[in-house]
C-alpha cells in the first residue's frame, strides 16, 4: 500500500516523539477504513504489536508489518477467538460518509458491531477497550440518529464495566474532508465568546492527525475505569504523549 503525503508527514510527527517503554498487544476492529488505515502504521512505528480484523480483499489496504485476520464485525463468534493476546481492543467500525438518511444503516453496522465487540470484550476480560465515539450533546439534534447509536454504545461500554477510553470528536478534517476548513474562523470566534466557548470547545473541528495521535495515547495509558476524551483532549495529545514518554524515562 502506498503512503499518501499526508501519512508520510503524520509519520515524521510521530518520529520525533520520546517512544512509550510499553509496547501493547492492539486489536483492531476497523482498521481498514479512514481512520485505521491511518492509525495502524502509526501504531506500528511506535512498537506496538496489531492485529486487525478484515474482510477478504480488504488486506492490501494494510501494512506488511500488520498481522491480518479475518471475521465478520457483526458477529463476535467469527473473531472471539482471535483477540486473545491483545490487551487493548480498538473499535473504529462505522457506516462511512455518515449523513440523516442513514437511520437504519446506523443501527445495523455501527451499534451491532460495537455491541458484539464489547459483549466479546467483557468476556474474555480485555484489559483496555477503545471506542470512537462522537462530540455530543449536539444543539438541535443534529445527525441525531447517529449520535443516538453512539450514545447507546457508550452506555453498553459502561454497563459491562470495561476499563475504557471513549474519544468524542467533532468533525474530522483531513484528506478528503477540507470543506469545513471555510468554518474554522467561526468556530474560533466562538471558542472566543463566554457564552458559547464551552459547547464550541465540546464540537469543535479536529484533524486526522490529531485524532490519530489521540488513539495512540489512548492505547500508550490504558484507562482504569472509563475516561472520556473530549475535543480539548484530543487536540492536545502531541503534547500528552511528548511529557508521558519523558515521565516514563524519567
Amino acid at each position: 500500500m502506498a503512503a499518501s503525503i499526508s501519512d508520510i508527514r503524520l509519520l515524521l510527527k510521530v518520529k520525533v516523539l520520546p517512544k512509550s517503554s510499553a509496547s501493547r498487544r492492539v486489536f483492531i476492529m476497523g482498521g481498514t477504513g479512514y481512520i485505521g488505515t491511518a492509525l495502524i502504521p502509526i501504531l506500528l512505528e511506535r512498537g506496538h504489536r496489531v492485529r486487525a480484523l478484515v474482510r477478504s480483499g480488504s488486506k492490501a489496504k494494510l501494512p506488511a508489518e500488520c498481522e491480518v485476520v479475518s471475521g465478520d464485525a457483526l458477529d463476535a463468534n467469527s473473531y472471539r477467538q482471535l483477540v486473545r493476546p491483545a490487551d487493548t481492543f480498538i473499535h473504529l467500525v462505522g457506516v462511512s460518509h455518515p449523513s440523516q438518511s442513514k437511520a437504519a444503516e446506523f443501527r445495523a453496522i455501527d451499534l451491532i458491531s460495537a455491541r458484539e465487540a464489547i459483549d466479546a470484550c467483557a468476556e474474555l476480560g480485555v484489559h483496555h477497550f477503545v471506542y470512537l465515539s462522537v462530540a455530543q450533546p449536539v444543539p438541535m439534534m443534529i445527525m441525531k440518529d447517529y449520535i443516538a447509536v453512539r450514545v447507546e454504545c457508550e452506555q453498553m461500554i459502561q454497563e459491562r464495566h470495561l476499563n475504557s477510553t471513549i474519544l468524542r470528536p467533532g468533525y474530522v478534517l483531513g484528506p478528503g474532508r477540507r470543506w469545513p476548513y471555510a468554518l474554522l474562523p467561526f468556530y474560533k470566534v466562538c471558542e472566543w465568546l463566554p457564552f458559547t466557548r464551552a459547547a464550541a470547545l465540546r464540537l469543535g473541528l479536529v484533524t486526522l492527525d490529531q485524532l490519530i495521535l489521540a488513539l495512540v495515547e489512548a492505547v500508550e495509558s490504558p484507562a482504569q475505569g472509563t475516561r472520556i476524551v473530549g475535543v480539548p483532549e484530543i487536540r492536545s495529545a502531541q503534547l500528552n504523549l511528548s511529557s508521558q514518554a519523558t515521565r516514563q524515562s524519567a
